[in-house]
C-alpha cells in the first residue's frame, strides 16, 4: 500500500501563487507517473499535470505557462507550484500516483480557494 500526504492548499487572492506537495511512502517501489487532478464543485474531476520519472510532463491547456509540475525521485515527492491564480482555478487538488494504467493511487485532496 502506497499512502500519499499532500499539502500547501488554502485561500489565496487572484493572482496570487501557491505551492502544493505530495509525499508518498510505504510501498513507492514501481511508481511511474506523478500528477495532480482538480475537482470543481458539481464537475468532474479533471487531470492538471502530470509529469514522468524522467520529467517529462503534460499539462492541461488552462494552466499552461501558469503551473508548474516538478518531481523529487529520491523522495518521492511531487510538486506543483501554481502562479497567476484564478477564480476558476478554485477546486479540490487530488494527488495521483500511477504504477501501471490499472494500479494507481489517490491522495485524500487539499482545498484551494481563490478568492478576493
Amino acid at each position: 500500500q502506497v499512502q500519499l500526504v499532500e499539502s500547501g492548499g488554502g485561500l489565496v487572492q487572484p493572482g496570487g501563487s501557491l505551492r502544493l506537495s505530495c509525499s508518498a511512502s510505504g510501498s513507492t517501489l514501481g511508481i511511474e507517473l506523478m500528477g495532480w487532478f482538480r475537482q470543481a464543485p458539481g464537475k468532474q474531476r479533471d487531470m492538471v499535470a502530470l509529469i514522468g520519472p524522467s520529467g517529462i510532463t503534460n499539462s492541461a491547456g488552462s494552466v499552461k505557462g501558469r503551473f508548474t509540475i516538478s518531481r523529487d525521485n529520491a523522495k518521492n515527492t511531487v510538486y506543483l507550484q501554481m502562479d497567476t491564480l484564478k477564480l476558476e482555478d478554485t477546486a479540490i487538488y487530488y494527488c495521483y500516483v500511477q504504477f501501471s494504467p490499472t494500479t494507481v493511487a489517490w491522495g485524500q485532496g487539499t482545498l484551494v480557494t481563490v478568492s478576493s
